[in-house]
């Protein structure tokens, strides 16, 4: 049984990580951290995590980017495994991140589903064999709640296509403030907010007389519950080190 601390169990994601893990058997939220307790989770919601005293194996952290070195210290000064689950973190964010995982196992992906992360080893093969000839575009569409922009999963996405291309890339948020030919080097990166769409992520790849797309559509904040809960049973036990889900990925396939 693995023994989890919920942080933000009572945002939007965490009670859907409380829903779905009640469907496994062999996870257990044993405490939750969150400022604003509704009264209505089984365990004990504490409002600070330095104040938690329940003993716990992993914690999953779905809650704002600024409580990120309190998680951080929490980890490693109890020596317990996180998965980072948060969006919006900064690039001192993510240093400290891997600098952390040093001292504690760390799991951390822009996105958590498995579909979105399967997708981005596509958009490497397909960058791959399409080379320079084809155009890139990615276009991300998220809920009017949603506070960053572009979203962690497009800067992702855009991330992987660059690893693999032959030429230096950079990426454009605004056209209308650039106001000349795209180059070779652009790989152009648009943001939607509105309603409550969940995440919807397309990677167009735009080339003489044909486009291909790679897209994935999130039904619900389900698949992301559900990458979270496997990545806190991956996680656990694990030795030192920072993990994403390519690693989860290659576990599962073996």
């Amino acid at each position: 049984m693995v023994n989890v601390l919920l942080c933000g169990c009572c945002g939007f994601m965490g009670r859907m990580i409380c829903e779905c893990a009640s469907t496994y058997e062999d996870v257990n939220i044993v405490a939750g951290v969150d400022i604003n307790d509704d009264g209505q989770r089984k365990f004990p919601v504490y409002k600070a995590i330095e104040n938690v005293s329940a003993p716990v194996d992993v914690i999953i952290d779905f809650s704002h980017p600024s409580l990120l070195d309190g998680v951080l210290e929490f980890a490693e000064k109890h020596h317990v495994p996180a998965v980072l689950a948060t969006t919006g973190l900064s690039e001192e964010q993510k240093r400290k991140i891997a600098k952390a995982s040093e001292n504690v196992p760390l799991f951390f992906t822009a996105n958590m589903s498995i579909g979105i992360n399967v997708i981005s080893e596509l958009v490497k093969n397909a960058v791959s064999v399409l080379g320079l000839d084809y155009d890139i575009e990615i276009v991300e569409k998220h809920h009017r709640r949603k506070l960053d922009a572009p979203s962690g999963t497009a800067l992702m996405l855009a991330d992987a296509a660059a690893s693999v291309r032959e030429v230096p890339s950079e990426y454009i948020y605004d056209r209308h403030s650039v106001r000349k030919p795209r180059s070779v080097n652009d790989i152009g990166i648009s943001a939607v907010r509105g309603g409550t769409i969940v995440g919807e992520h397309d990677v167009i790849f735009a080339g003489e007389d044909e486009v291909i797309t790679i897209s994935h559509s999130a039904g619900s904040r389900k698949v992301f519950a559900v990458g979270a809960i496997r990545a806190a049973l991956f996680i656990s036990g694990k030795d030192n080190g920072l993990y994403d889900m390519s690693a989860l990925i290659k576990e599962s396939m073996k």
